[in-house]
């Protein structure tokens, strides 16, 4: 109960990713709660609840065990049997609660409107999105990085330098497996900004986003590639990668394919994603205003 107060319900837009998903998800599926949980399921959770919880997937069956490094191998492979060899494996996993197929659209636009102890009003827009584990997400990646990745992108360019209209934006595919994923773009106000008029700056890029060029999409893969480039130089970032990819993909070396798969992309499958994926059909958006402003 203190992690959520402290990093989501006392923190400014700390609920953000719980109000999203409920317009996001529908109930019966597995996205629609946050991991953490609502404070009314923390409180009714029961000690037998809790080690039944860690007993079922807190266990060597559904681990990963990751060494990154510079490492004599037998060495490794044998302090690894050691400490960890006589823990069981343990049950199989129970499937997923809910259904875990999706529409690939929302189906409309759906709304929630916050006002709350918040320094600027801020728009967050959300789509659902082919998921992670589909070639469709690299299209995703690529849209996301022509929208908002840089100050050469087009939410930057028009609507924080030219419009004046934001002090910040950002954008991120956010990676999920069951049923869809999330393509998520927030544009931040300054004070006494019309969240309104920042929510219709923000729908017209996206639309504007049909007539992308190949130049574009290259700038795109090129930032992509350098920000996994660089990732991949940290050890300690290499080494949560390959426990992701084999946890997600039963395949640590498909991380060796990402850039291929960014490479790929090409500007029909841009022009198609805008078509399917970024109308007002399959938008959600939550709007922060500061109490008093209204």
């Amino acid at each position: 109960m203190n992690e959520k107060r402290q990093h989501y319900d006392n923190q400014p837009y700390g609920d953000w990713s719980e109000r999203l998903q409920r317009l996001v998800f529908p109930k019966d599926h597995p996205y629609h709660h946050t991991v953490i949980g609502s404070m009314e399921d923390i409180e009714a959770a029961t000690l037998d609840d809790v080690a039944s919880f860690f007993e079922t997937f807190y266990i060597p069956n559904n681990a990963v065990l990751t060494v990154v490094g510079d490492v004599d191998i037998e060495r490794a492979l044998g302090s690894i049997e050691h400490y960890f060899g006589d823990i069981p494996a343990g049950p199989k996993l129970p499937p997923l609660p809910g259904r875990t197929e999706l529409e690939h659209v929302i189906g409309d636009t759906v709304r929630d409107l916050v006002v709350a102890d918040v320094p600027l009003p801020r728009v967050i827009m959300a789509s659902r999105i082919p998921p992670y584990s589909s070639d469709g997400f690299a299209t995703a990646e690529v849209v996301r990085a022509v929208l908002g990745m840089g100050r050469a992108s087009r939410l930057y360019r028009h609507l924080v330098r030219e419009q004046q209209i934001a002090k910040s934006v950002v954008t991120y595919a956010y990676p999920l497996l069951t049923g869809a994923s999330m393509l998520l773009m927030w544009g931040t106000g300054y004070p006494g900004t019309d969240p309104a008029l920042l929510e219709q700056a923000m729908a017209r890029e996206l639309e504007a986003l049909i007539d992308t060029r190949q130049d574009e999409i290259s700038r795109a893969i090129s930032l992509i590639e350098t920000d996994l480039v660089r990732t991949l130089e940290r050890v300690a970032e290499r080494a949560d990668l390959l426990s992701m990819f084999d946890l997600y993909f039963g395949d640590p070396g498909r991380l060796n394919q990402e850039l291929d798969r960014l490479r790929s992309v090409t500007l029909d499958d841009v022009r198609a994603f805008v078509t399917n994926q970024l109308g007002p059909d399959n938008r959600a958006v939550l709007t922060y205003v500061p109490e008093g402003s209204r």
